[in-house]
């Protein structure tokens, strides 16, 4: 992924250049590689880059051969091969870049190209062959990366789109988060959504509601989760998962250590071959080379996988056992609770958002991100976006009926940009780090998302039921009986953590931290200014003191009343009797955990 920084509408853009140019540095800590930027009529389109496909060729802004439509995109397309044989033979491509296909899209299909993209992105296409030139933004389905619009009084009729907030706070008196699976076209000055899945009206009360009753189907929960990780290990670069020992980083984990084995044994049996030729004619200059290249044939590549956690936290223990089965390279890290406070501020100036849930969970990714970068990887694949689809969360275990529980899956998937998209998109992006999530696939959420909600439903302590071959009826039971299922060969994971109860990420890392958080916004926030808080805060007022703790840190890094508008807090249901606290253990039945065996 890399930053985009784009302006449309100005009388005299050249005059502008130097000044956009220095608000695009302040993304520069997501596209660390490379930096272009063009000029046109009216516009100014700015980019950031971070390589990880078409890594000698693909600077941007793409450029079309005519020169007449520039394009600045931030992300991944994974079916950019297919999508390049689509559009014809006639069309000369400058670049290996996989986002470069876009500007032939367009060009046949026009906004409709949106549809066709697989992957995750957001992107500003200038087209200069129109009068007056055009421009197009869009933002994929679900929003995995983040993308900003904003307006300033000084400069009416202008348009501005960032990466993130802190590119336009400067410049816009009102600032939304671009809505994920629409588009804004300048010819209409309209923005329209693209995306329109058969579940997207499941939160619906009305007639109009889409409520699901297709049963589950293992095989294809499988199958399909395993193709949405094997098309994101498209990479030029160095890359691993983060595996925090839960369920859903260790099934990406297994299912891309399968994948990148496939890959070695491939490249292992060419290079043999290879040898094979050479070693049955005559030497040839070559030869020298080849043989080094068959002492390292042993050397196969292998997955990496990155941990953290506090010293001996629930995570780095799960983490530790699940690379161990799984043979990845592993690679854990232990921050302190100290450490961790130390960087809020920094966190929270990346995220660019007062959550508490997100502030919690950020703040090991960032530190975590770090350290990876710190190696030369570029891109992990993470976990993200399967509690939403699946209805993990331990206080789903509450939901009323089956309806209640699907309606709340929709919600939660709606607004995963608001949370841990966001999270996942800037903790990483902070340090150059590209982060994919092949849970928000947009097959496997077809798949996933049209299951009846009555085959996600739950129970717990008492209320625990069994399966007939002795599994618990837990949180995503189907998503782990589908992968406990798989035919033949070695099991994806140990039992042990295929049926490890749900832990939120910041009660994983250890639960000290979430609870120094709380001790430190305790001593720095008094009773009497917590008293008053609805009077500093009359709109989305804190309930915690480390609520007010986080917001109080993230005004003075964004002071501007558009800024705050553009953060989203996540709070489970209050109807369902859940407390207010997103940690896993407010809900009553987090303790209700078994025994399981190791295999």
């Amino acid at each position: 992924m890399c930053g985009i920084l784009a302006v449309h509408g100005l009388e005299k853009p050249s005059q502008d250049r130097a000044r956009f140019i220095a608000q695009s540095k302040k993304l520069r800590h997501r596209g660390p590689d490379w930096s272009g930027c063009y000029v046109g009529q009216k516009s100014i389109l700015v980019h950031e880059r971070l390589a990880i496909v078409g890594v000698d060729t693909g600077a941007q802004p793409l450029v079309s051969e005519d020169g007449k439509v520039i394009l600045a995109v931030n992300g991944e397309i994974y079916n950019h091969i297919a999508l390049r044989e689509s559009v014809g033979p006639d069309v000369k491509f400058k670049t290996h870049s996989d986002c470069e296909v876009i500007i032939p899209l367009y060009r046949k299909h026009d906004t409709e190209l949106c549809n066709l993209l697989d992957g995750m992105f957001s992107f500003v296409l200038l087209d200069e062959s129109v009068t007056p030139p055009r421009i197009i933004a869009a933002r994929d389905p679900i929003g995995i990366t983040t993308l900003y619009q904003g307006w300033s009084s000084q400069r009416p009729g202008a348009v501005f789109f960032a990466s993130e907030l802190k590119a336009l706070v400067d410049d816009c008196d009102k600032i939304i988060s671009f809505p994920p699976g629409h588009f804004f076209d300048s010819r209409t000055d309209t923005t329209t959504r693209y995306y329109k899945p058969s579940w997207w009206n499941g939160d619906l009360d009305g007639p109009e509601a889409t409520i699901p009753d297709s049963p589950a189907n293992l095989t294809l929960i499988r199958e399909t989760l395993e193709a949405a990780v094997r098309k994101r290990l498209m990479s030029e670069v160095p890359y691993g998962v983060l595996l925090s020992g839960g369920l859903d980083s260790s099934l990406i984990a297994s299912i891309a250590a399968r994948e990148t084995e496939k890959v070695a044994q491939a490249q292992y049996e060419l290079r043999k071959r290879k040898l094979q030729e050479i070693s049955s004619g005559p030497p040839s200059p070559s030869s020298t080379g080849l043989v080094t290249e068959e002492a390292t044939l042993a050397s196969w590549p292998q997955l990496h996988s990155f941990s953290i956690g506090l010293e001996n936290s629930p995570d780095l223990l799960a983490a530790r056992k699940a690379a161990h089965y799984l043979g990845t390279v592993h690679h854990e890290y232990v921050f302190t609770v100290q450490e961790g406070l130390d960087a809020l501020p920094e966190v929270i100036y990346h995220l660019e958002t007062y959550d508490v849930t997100t502030v919690r969970a950020s703040t090991p990714m960032y530190l975590l991100s770090r350290k990876i970068k710190a190696m030369g990887v570029k891109m992990v694949l993470s976990g993200e976006g399967s509690d939403e689809i699946l209805g993990g969360y331990l206080y789903f275990h509450a939901a009323p009926d089956a309806r209640s529980f699907h309606q709340e899956c929709v919600k939660r998937v709606k607004n995963l940009h608001t949370a841990d998209c966001l999270r996942a998109n800037k903790s990483t992006m902070a340090w150059g780090l590209e982060a994919r999530v092949p849970f928000l696939d947009k097959a496997f959420l077809e798949v996933a998302m049209n299951i009846d909600a009555k085959e996600k439903q739950f129970s717990k302590g008492s209320q625990q039921t069994f399966d007939e071959d002795g599994h618990p009826k837990m949180e995503k039971y189907i998503l782990r009986k589908a992968f406990d299922c798989a035919p033949g060969g070695k099991p994806f994971l140990p039992k042990s953590i295929l049926w490890r109860q749900k832990e939120q990420f910041s009660d994983g890392v250890g639960y000290s931290w979430i609870d120094g958080m709380k001790e430190l916004s305790a001593e720095a926030i008094s009773d009497e200014a917590f008293a008053k808080r609805a009077e500093r805060w009359p709109e989305d007022t804190p309930d915690t003191k480390e609520g007010y703790f986080i917001r109080q840190i993230f005004d003075d890094l964004f002071p501007s009343k558009t800024a705050a508008e553009t953060a989203v807090r996540w709070i489970p249901r209050g109807d369902w009797g859940c407390s207010s606290d997103p940690s896993g253990r407010s809900v009553s039945i987090h303790n209700a955990a078994y025994t399981a065996t190791d295999e």
